[in-house]
């Protein structure tokens, strides 16, 4: 399995990120680690990750509190596809996209931004779990 995620910041990331890319590169589970591939353009990442499988993550950070990716034309487009390949999206507050609910996510501004994760099925919902763990604790 592939993850892809600029781990250059890394040091900014909240913990449910921080703590399920550790789980990629050290699984405790005993099976293999996942391969990290970053090209650093979204569009290839996902394109990557549609043939192949494994999770894509641009999450928010310190520095970008709200994300980096523009909903309208980059989130919403690539959650679109990876859910009509069997996979989800999740900006680690809420779904993107559902097939109930088309628009979970609801833009107040054009150029608005959003964290994203977005892959197969599993791997989301890996991620989507250390994020409801968290919630708990607070």
């Amino acid at each position: 399995m592939i993850y892809s995620v600029n781990e250059g910041n890394a040091k900014n990331w909240d913990s449910p990120t921080a703590k399920y890319v550790e789980i990629c590169k050290f699984p405790k589970d005993g099976s293999s680690p996942k391969s990290l591939r970053y090209i650093g353009s979204m569009v290839a990442d996902v394109h990557r990750t549609l043939l192949y499988g494994g999770i894509f993550l641009y999450p928010a950070d310190k520095k970008s509190p709200n994300g980096k990716l523009r909903v309208l034309y980059e989130v919403f487009p690539m959650s679109f596809l990876m859910e009509q390949a069997g996979g989800q999206a999740f900006t680690g507050k809420q779904p993107v996209l559902t097939l109930n609910s088309p628009l979970d996510l609801v833009p107040k501004k054009i150029h608005e931004r959003s964290p994203i994760f977005l892959g197969s099925y599993d791997d989301v919902e890996e991620i989507k779990a250390l994020y409801a763990a968290e919630e708990k604790k607070k």
